[in-house]
């Protein structure tokens, strides 16, 4: 819950709440999938055993794929970025892309102003 109110964002709070937000999607696409089966039973008892057998567990079971698949990128994203601010802090760098400030701890920094690449030797007989 203090993650929640972190002005900086240097706390990721969607890992945690994850599964319950996916829970919600389940319990959302379940009464989603009832009502579904209800209207069409009132409308026609073929066009409800449609829903009820072939239609409604199809679209349920694709929208349910279509949440896991994104609130699993979410979640490597945010892993991924958590990894790499670990790894810089453990190696004692600074900040990648750092200006004329970069720590000398970071051998990798770019360097400023950008060496000049030496040109092409010219060719013989020119």
């Amino acid at each position: 819950m203090k993650a929640l109110f972190d002005l900086s964002f240097t706390k990721f709070i969607s890992p945690s709440i994850a599964k319950i937000v996916y829970v919600l999607i389940m319990v959302v696409i379940g009464l989603t999938y009832l009502i579904a089966v209800i209207a069409s039973f009132r409308v026609n008892a073929v066009i409800g055993l449609l829903v009820l057998i072939i239609v409604g567990p199809i679209v349920a079971l694709l929208y349910l794929v279509l949440a896991r698949v994104g609130l699993e990128s979410l979640i490597a994203a945010i892993r991924t970025a958590e990894n790499t601010a670990e790894l810089v802090r453990l190696s004692g760098g600074g900040r990648p892309n750092a200006g004329p400030g970069a720590p000398a701890n970071y051998p990798y920094a770019p360097q400023y102003p950008p060496a000049s690449p030496t040109p092409p030797p010219a060719a013989p007989g020119f």
